[in-house]
């Protein structure tokens, strides 16, 4: 089988190449270029996966492409992260939202258009493989692709892959779903690619810690903290600059205890500042949910639900109110559930579904 392979030069990537072409598969190497000077983001102050160490990442996997004798090309895909994540990054936020661009690059970009501008160049694959962690089965009795938690609960990043199609989970393969991480890493170094562990691993959406370059200057408009009786507590510099559960950075000063962001009003340009108590909720609202791996439920559903990567899934119930809006209740209060962030639903490690917080 002839199998495209996401990669990034990395040591998942790097054994996925391995594994495959272990099995027999002929595998393709693809990387795609999506950073850009002109975006602002010019200076590299921590590990990310958008920044001027592009280059060196993509040199990476040349050479790990030429190390394993695979064929490998690069999809310029700039146009499409600028059209598709980096616009939509800037519209949450502007609108007093929190994005998450890994599932909009995942659904967007990585199983969306670097696919296709990869066959429409002239690349032939059966399959498409990255080194992400998580599985993926079949199911006969509901005729659909299924997404799973991976085996290693703790590199799990089925969240990040919650959006996926059926059409985009029918074409991929997670060669990693099933290991541990130690067991690639010993693997790895059993290849004489020992150098590869030491390598840091991107964590962060951006390398750069100031996200202001990427918004136009009327995205940015300073505006009033206030509590939630409206008492005004001081000037925020732009709704970009916040989230719901923030407490660095506030500029805030001469309060008993400490505060938090707890809500964000765009129509008023104000950051609504509380205790710690205050960001707990037992329930919230969802709209574009999609079901993954099960058909739409007809009645109300009961499951988990899990509101950012690190969040152990809570269980609660899931209500269709109308077409684009959904109601979820927990079984237990919630810390910071942050509009724009995604909601992804399991039952034990299967994924349901996935919707974004309102």
């Amino acid at each position: 089988m002839k199998i495209a392979l996401g990669m990034s030069g990395g040591i998942d990537s790097t054994v996925c190449a391995m594994l495959l072409r272990d099995q027999g598969h002929e595998v393709i190497g693809i990387t795609m270029t999506k950073w850009n000077p002109r975006s602002g983001i010019v200076q590299a102050d921590k590990r990310g996966c958008f920044g001027p160490s592009e280059p060196q990442a993509i040199e990476s996997a040349k050479r790990t492409a030429a190390k394993l004798g695979i064929e490998h090309h690069i999809i310029n895909l700039e146009q499409e992260f600028e059209r598709e994540v980096l616009e939509d990054y800037r519209q949450c936020y502007a609108s007093g939202r929190t994005p998450n661009p890994c599932v909009v690059c995942n659904q967007k970009i990585k199983f969306g258009a670097m696919l296709s501008k990869a066959q429409a160049s002239g690349i032939s694959f059966d399959r498409f493989a990255t080194g992400h962690y998580a599985r993926i089965s079949y199911s006969e009795q509901l005729s659909r692709w299924q997404l799973h938690q991976a085996r290693d609960k703790a590199k799990d990043q089925s969240y990040f892959l919650s959006a996926l199609s059926q059409e985009q989970l029918s074409l991929t393969l997670f060669p990693l779903g099933e290991m541990m991480k130690t067991e690639i890493k010993a693997f790895a170094e059993s290849k004489g690619y020992e150098y590869l562990i030491k390598k840091k691993e991107s964590q962060d959406f951006l390398e750069s810690y100031d996200n202001t370059p990427l918004f136009h200057n009327s995205d940015i408009v300073p505006g009033q903290f206030v509590d939630r009786d409206g008492k005004v507590l001081g000037m925020h510099k732009g709704l970009v600059h916040y989230t719901i559960g923030q407490r660095k950075g506030l500029g805030l000063a001469g309060f008993a205890v400490p505060q938090y962001v707890i809500g964000i009003n765009p129509e008023s340009n104000t950051v609504i500042i509380g205790p710690e108590e205050e960001l707990f909720s037992d329930s919230l609202y969802a709209r574009s949910l999609q079901w993954v791996s099960i058909p739409e439920p007809k009645q109300q559903l009961r499951c988990q639900g899990k509101i950012r990567l690190a969040h152990q899934p809570v269980s609660c119930t899931v209500d269709h109110l109308t077409d684009d809006k959904y109601y979820i209740m927990f079984s237990e209060c919630i810390s910071a559930i942050t509009p724009g962030q995604v909601i992804a639903l399991y039952d034990d490690d299967l994924v349901l579904g996935s919707g974004i917080i309102i």
